[in-house]
Order: structure tokens, then C-alpha cells, then sequence
């Protein structure tokens, strides 16, 4: 199977697009600083729960 060089790029150019807006993709800003009772603890390793925040399960948390 012989593709043209215009298609070729054309793909190219098109995949570069997807990758970019991918990689885009996301939270924008800090990362959220961990709570005043784990750094008094010394221990930042352990995720802490936010206030107000509601823990729903994933379906990949076992695996975690």
C-alpha cells in the first residue's frame, strides 16, 4: 500500500494536532498544598482528605 507524500504529511500534521490538544488537557494551576495535621505529622506521603470534599470510589482504585 503506497501513500502520497501530501496525505503523509497531512496525517502527520493531524496527529501532532491531537497529541498537542492531549497533552493540553488537564488542571490548570498549583498543586493543592498538603493539609496544616500531615505537615505537622511530617508525613506529606499520605494523601489527606480537603474539607468538603466527598470520596466516591473509582473503578480502578484496587489496583492502586
Amino acid at each position: 500500500m503506497q501513500t502520497s507524500l501530501p496525505h503523509l504529511i497531512r496525517l502527520t500534521v493531524f496527529f501532532a494536532v491531537v497529541g498537542l490538544a492531549v497533552a493540553g488537557c488537564g488542571r490548570k494551576g498549583d498543586l493543592d498544598p498538603p493539609s496544616a495535621m500531615a505537615t505537622k505529622e511530617g508525613d506529606v506521603s499520605k494523601p489527606t482528605k480537603q474539607p468538603g470534599a466527598v470520596d466516591r470510589p473509582f473503578l480502578l482504585d484496587p489496583l492502586l
